[in-house]
């Protein structure tokens, strides 16, 4: 704690507390506090309005709970994600950030005086009811969100595994307030999905950042690369609607992918905020080509990664420009056993942009549509259609009609995802080109 600050603080438990009745009749006061550059007139705003709730107030407020509302207040005016946390809030945070936890499944931020989806989180009760990044939440069941603080919303959000809250929401371009219902359950996030799209491409798709997310997606190309009996010849990385997470596992994320040079830094006001991430050496895909996902949802640690592969160019960045959140919280925990989470900096990408409100621009931009089957008229005759064909002599009639099937259900799949069914086209290009 600096010493303008404790001075500051004792200057104003003095007035509440009635020390001295007023600043101007503490010369002692006045002086240090000239001294200190402090704003006597905003002091002195504050004990009066402190002595008039206490006084004229419709029902008594104990100094403890004031105090605490103007430390909260302090915290929420600097920006949307600096904010005050008791005890069983900061324990509610440690909850959250282990992977397992109660509630609905969405990373939310304040805007507007409203409860604002940056992300649902993948396969939870939010993400199957339909909500949305982008989405303000303007009412939990009948209460009404705004005045609210977004830890007193989070914590109505959150509740006992099987319980229904009702979301009043509105989103853009829709003609008047959606509501959903969402049943509470336990929260299990699995950060690291992946699966073959075709063979020698691979696709990688991350839902947050955890501790433990280099490691397991280092776990999951691996087991694809054995799928594939080789080497990949490329790799989707999908970053859409991640909400981010920890700081360090985006760094190593984009380690696995990126030989040398910075990786990401930070700035800020004081030393222990200034870090700066460079690569090892190595690229566990070997220089095969890499297309990275992002949307309006992609925020925080998803836009070091895809700004650190940009940069670097070691991908192409696809879809449509990321949330804009480039700034670092700190976490202190305070003796109260409570904690205060405090932007301390802002971080850059290694070619020093910052991308704090702005975001990352894609390097090919791709609006979301879903592709559908076209209708033809005329029907497609093939050589294995016709009377009498002869057989293949490599592969028998099971593993045809097999491959087929497989064919089939993999094309439906992506159909479902117009930008995933762009980028594995893309993957191909540039895998062709490679080899030219």
């Amino acid at each position: 704690m600096s010493k303008q600050f404790k001075t500051a603080l004792v200057l104003v438990l003095g007035m509440i507390v009635g020390i001295g009745a007023t600043l101007t009749g503490n010369v002692l006061a006045n002086k240090q506090a000239e001294a200190q550059g402090l704003p006597l007139d905003q002091l002195r705003n504050f004990s009066d309005i402190y002595s008039r709730i206490k006084s004229d107030y419709v029902e008594d407020v104990d100094d403890k709970t004031l105090l605490e509302y103007a430390i909260r207040g302090m915290l929420s005016g600097l920006d949307p994600h600096s904010t005050y946390l008791d005890a069983d809030e900061y324990q509610e945070l440690r909850i959250g950030t282990s992977g397992h936890f109660g509630g609905l499944g969405i990373q939310v931020g304040m805007e507007d005086g409203f409860v604002k989806v940056i992300s649902p989180i993948d396969d939870t009760p939010a993400y199957k009811a339909g909500l949305k990044a982008g989405d303000l939440i303007i009412r939990l069941d009948e209460k009404s969100v705004k005045g609210m603080t977004l830890s007193d919303a989070v914590k109505i959000m959150r509740g006992k595994p099987g319980t229904d809250i009702k979301l009043t929401v509105v989103r853009e371009g829709a003609d008047k307030p959606l509501e959903f219902t969402v049943t509470r359950d336990i929260i299990k996030v699995k950060s690291v999905k992946s699966r073959m799209l075709d063979p020698g491409f691979g696709y990688v798709r991350i839902t947050n950042f955890q501790s433990k997310t280099a490691r397991d997606l280092l776990d999951a190309i691996n087991k694809l690369k054995e799928e594939n009996n080789g080497e990949l010849r490329g790799l989707v990385l999908d970053l859409r609607n991640n909400p981010g997470g920890v700081l360090n596992a985006a760094a190593d994320v984009a380690d696995l992918f990126i030989n040398k040079g910075k990786l990401v830094y930070t700035e800020g006001r004081v030393e222990n905020a200034h870090f700066e991430f460079n690569a090892k050496p190595g690229d566990v895909l070997n220089g095969a080509p890499i297309v990275v996902l992002i949307n309006g949802g992609s925020a925080s640690a998803s836009e070091i990664v895809a700004g650190a592969l940009q940069d670097h160019n070691r991908a192409v960045v696809m879809g449509s420009k990321s949330f804009g959140k480039g700034s670092v919280q700190t976490i202190q925990e305070l003796r109260s056993g409570g904690a205060v989470k405090i932007t301390t900096a802002r971080y850059f990408t290694p070619k020093g942009r910052s991308i704090q409100g702005e975001g990352i621009t894609p390097d090919i931009v791709l609006d979301k549509f879903k592709l559908t089957e076209a209708e033809s008229n005329t029907i497609s005759l093939k050589e294995s259609d016709l009377k009498g064909s002869i057989s293949n002599p490599t592969k028998s009639e099971e593993e045809l009609e097999a491959a087929k099937k497989k064919e089939l259900k993999e094309n439906k799949e992506i159909a479902n995802d117009y930008q995933l069914h762009e980028a594995l086209l893309l993957l191909k290009g540039l895998n062709i080109l490679s080899k030219k």
